[in-house]
């Protein structure tokens, strides 16, 4: 065992980025759950000793003990959402706001695509996207039922409105989270700094998509009327749960908002909000619905990562994009943002991001928070935006497609990649020119 330890602190480094790409690769194939290759590979990191195992060195902490590692302000914000989200969702007020959306439209059926794209995405930046398309499938499927139309271009536009409303805010994509954590970054940084690009962006795929499907947008007007005669008496089941739910919602944002005065951190606040709620629920029945597989996935992730950080092997990749770049914050923030657009649209832009912070996080190090402020913005736009690539490149394209396919509606991976392609490519475009604008 020595002996393998001894080789192992020699190519500490190799052995590291090794285990990373080789995580990397099996995520990326799916054919093992991807929380099974983190919690593995989290493992192999801690036995090999390319992280601690122990807490103190000596008299000392020592700082490459593995729970170091583990981003606990992202763990508890992310289960703390969960439970809040699953807990005001059992309301339906969601569904509610939808289905008075869609009443407004009157049934027609363009309106009705702009009516679900705004939704999507305004509710994904407070909401996870999965949760999100999640409550919005059912009434998608219902609505073309209703109009007899071909759902797909509904489909596809909340995906790329889901992806894009996330991206605005602290807590609307698991990246944001990591990377306002990495960055200290608060919940109002996020609203100053993405809020702009990204309705923008709204703004310019909303069109496009609807130039592209106008074509098969159209109802007869009696079928119309019966959108716009939809029945939402019912939706809310209930009405104490709604203002419940609605209420501590509101005041854990509120929470977030002004964070820069209270300095209480954003996980506190969530963990405060969760923590009421269950104070009315059975517990068991809720936490049951948080998505552990996603928790323990960042949990091994940490770990994973971190065995890359305690060998050196992060302060290699940073000091590589500076040679590259030649110190350059114009070249570093182009290279990063369209770097992360294309590699998050065909991996998981969790681990990806997951990955870049820590490197980020070291070059602000040596080279101060002035050159990395707008690295750390190019990031999140590009790992965010990236996952509209692919059918594959995010868990809410995932979720959509399998539903689609269970009611008849399959979308193939090309048929995706012929829209995705053009709406990453258009978000890229304006998120440069909003970078070299506002920061460089």
């Amino acid at each position: 065992m020595e002996t393998i330890h001894a080789f192992v602190s020699a190519h500490n480094v190799m052995i590291s980025a090794g285990l990373l790409i080789l995580a990397y690769i099996f995520i990326a194939t799916e054919k093992i759950p991807k929380v099974t290759i983190a919690l593995l590979g989290a493992g192999i990191t801690i036995l090999l000793g390319l992280v601690s195992q122990t807490k103190m060195l000596g008299d000392n902490l020592d700082p490459h003990y593995f729970i170091n590692f583990v981003d606990f302000n992202v763990i508890f914000l992310l289960v703390s959402m969960m439970i809040i989200v699953n807990i005001s969702t059992r309301s339906g007020v969601f569904t509610w706001i939808a289905n008075e959306l869609l009443k407004a439209t009157k049934g027609h059926p363009i309106k009705i695509l702009i009516a679900l794209g705004l939704f999507t995405a305004v509710t994904s930046a407070f909401l996870d996207n999965v949760t999100t398309v999640i409550l919005v499938l059912p009434i998608t499927f219902a609505i073309a039922r209703k109009l007899e139309i071909d759902p797909l271009p509904y489909l596809l536009t909340e995906i790329f409105s889901s992806n894009i409303g996330g991206t605005a805010t602290l807590i609307g994509d698991p990246p944001n989270i990591i990377i306002g954590s990495a960055a200290s970054f608060s919940f109002m940084d996020f609203i100053y700094n993405l809020t702009l690009p990204v309705a923008v962006i709204m703004i310019v795929v909303l069109t496009i998509l609807t130039v592209i499907f106008r074509k098969k947008l159209h109802a007869d007007s009696d079928k119309m009327a019966e959108v716009a005669n939809l029945d939402n008496s019912k939706t809310i089941t209930d009405k104490n749960l709604m203002i419940r739910s609605m209420l501590v919602l509101g005041l854990v944002i509120l929470g977030f908002v002004t964070h820069d005065l209270t300095h209480i951190q954003t996980c506190v606040a969530a963990m405060l909000g969760a923590s009421v709620l269950l104070l009315f629920e059975r517990p068991t029945d809720i936490l049951k619905d948080v998505e552990w597989n996603t928790i323990f996935f960042f949990i091994g992730l940490f770990i994973i990562i971190g065995g890359v950080e305690a060998s050196g092997g992060i302060k290699l990749m940073a000091e590589w994009i500076l040679n590259v770049t030649q110190g350059s914050q114009e070249a570093a923030s182009m290279l990063i943002l369209w770097a992360s657009g294309i590699i998050s649209g065909v991996i998981d832009n969790i681990p990806y991001t997951a990955t870049m912070a820590p490197m980020l996080s070291v070059i602000e190090k040596s080279m101060g928070q002035d050159y990395t402020f707008p690295l750390w913005w190019c990031l999140s736009l590009g790992a965010c935006l990236g996952g509209n690539l692919t059918i594959i490149g995010a868990a809410a394209n995932v979720i959509v497609s399998e539903n689609s396919a269970a009611e008849g509606h399959p979308i193939a991976f090309m048929r995706f990649l012929k829209y995705g392609i053009t709406v990453v490519l258009v978000s890229l475009i304006i998120c440069t020119a909003y970078i070299k604008i506002c920061y460089l």
